[in-house]
């Protein structure tokens, strides 16, 4: 019997070690059954590291929508109205006349897009202190930035509740950490309705104004809140990890510091896998050809840690190099879609951590991952404080564990769900047969 109690003691004490990997490999093995055997991975057997770039690159690798099954998953998680999310949008001339259109709103010079990063730091950050989620913090900070982006005027808070309401919803369901709620996503695309004459550059006239506040949503408060919101608390959740790190950024230059981002953003792409459905034939060699209708899965995570040594390693001084020169494409490639915010993102990201640097010290002993579900925990300081946050951090070690254990029970189960669902609704291919 005590044998027994033991053995049972051991095994539960023991489940923060080894289910959540466990259970993340049965995902993975679920969702490709799910999804069928669709696409060809690169890099892979196929296209080599060496090639990532010229076959991402290439012409014919530019469908982005029409014809792939994963559309159907990708539209499900991120669209408000996904047939005018610019990132699903074929190639052609609603695709170019919407690209300049969000060139326009993010064409901010250098100083205001400083200025506006620290008006919106000052707003939402107040007298945060404590144990925090770093991604629920810094959502409000970005919503402000963008409606200020896109309407030229503070954002009222009831416009920003909506627009962190909407972006949470959105990178939930993304993690599978919760459902997707259609009527969060629609609240905001009614206030957007009414709010399209405010806008500081023309909309495409072309668009019906559903489509002009469905555009809006999903560049502007979908995929710019949630990849600035997920890209700040990964800075931020490694300057709290790497206290040595943290401080030669808060001391050093802004060159120092665009290095820790570029090797956050190496060792941390926001994006998985961005998938192309090819438009024509990309011939290798005399004798390999993929085909016109091919999806291609550009694997981020694998082509970032190709060629570095000891490519886990957190290690900002790689980026003593031009970063051209090493696999790291952190905005994709110009000539295939690259994210819109390449120029604009930087600065404001390097203006923000030195706000909070200037502000605060940062602790962290939680997991820290590319998908980071748990929204990165972090000990909050005022940085002239001289309270010592040792009780804090192990307590937030043991708790995050304990999380990842029912976290990813909630994620086997939701995303299995919402993986099937999104195969029953076919979003994308219902809209492409119309």
């Amino acid at each position: 019997m005590l044998i027994t109690v033991v053995l049972a003691i051991v095994f539960v004490l023991s489940l923060p070690w080894w289910l959540p990997a466990k259970v993340v490999a049965l995902r993975v093995r679920l969702f490709a059954r799910i999804n069928g055997d669709e696409g060809i991975q690169i890099p892979g057997d196929l296209v080599g590291v060496d090639r990532f770039k010229e076959v991402y690159a290439h012409p014919a690798a530019s469908g982005r929508s029409e014809g792939a099954a994963l559309s159907d998953l990708f539209w499900y998680w991120l669209s408000p109205g996904p047939e005018m999310h610019q990132e699903h949008l074929e190639a052609g001339e609603r695709y170019d006349t919407v690209a300049r259109t969000t060139r326009g709103l993010l064409a901010l010079p250098r100083a205001e897009a400083e200025e506006l990063t620290r008006r919106c730091v000052a707003r939402t950050l107040g007298d945060v202190r404590g144990l925090v989620r770093l991604r629920d913090l810094m959502m409000p900070l970005w919503a402000e930035f963008s409606y200020e982006l896109v309407f030229a005027e503070p954002c009222p808070r009831q416009a920003r509740d909506l627009i962190v309401g909407n972006a949470d919803d959105v990178v939930t369901a993304l993690k599978c950490t919760g459902l997707r709620h259609m009527e969060r996503r629609h609240r905001l695309t009614r206030y957007l309705l009414g709010r399209l004459n405010r806008v500081r550059v023309p909309l495409p006239s072309g668009l019906s104004p559903e489509e002009q506040a469905y555009y809006l949503q999903g560049a502007f408060f979908n995929t710019a809140v949630v990849q600035l919101s997920e890209a700040m608390a990964h800075v931020l959740m490694v300057l709290a990890r790497h206290p040595d790190e943290q401080r030669r950024a808060r001391e050093g230059d802004d060159r120092h510091l665009d290095r820790v981002i570029d090797e956050t953003f190496r060792l941390y792409p926001l994006f998985g896998i961005a998938h192309r459905v090819t438009t024509g034939d990309i011939a290798l060699d005399g004798d390999t050809t993929i085909p016109a209708g091919s999806v291609l899965c550009f694997n981020y995570p694998d082509f970032h840690r190709a060629g570095f040594t000891d490519p886990d390693r957190f290690d900002p001084d790689r980026f003593t190099r031009p970063a051209r020169e090493l696999n790291h494409i952190p905005f994709g490639i110009a000539a295939n879609r690259p994210c819109p915010a390449w120029r604009l993102a930087p600065i404001a990201m390097r203006v923000a951590v030195r706000e909070i640097l200037h502000r605060y010290t940062l602790d962290s002993t939680a997991a820290h991952t590319r998908s980071m579900p748990n929204r990165g925990p972090c000990l909050v300081t005022p940085l002239r404080s001289s309270r010592r946050p040792r009780a804090a951090l192990a307590y937030m070690r043991v708790r995050d564990r304990w999380e990842d254990v029912w976290r990813s029970l909630v994620q086997l189960v939701l995303g299995t769900y919402m993986v099937w669902d999104a195969r029953r609704q076919r979003l994308c291919e219902r809209h492409f047969d119309h």
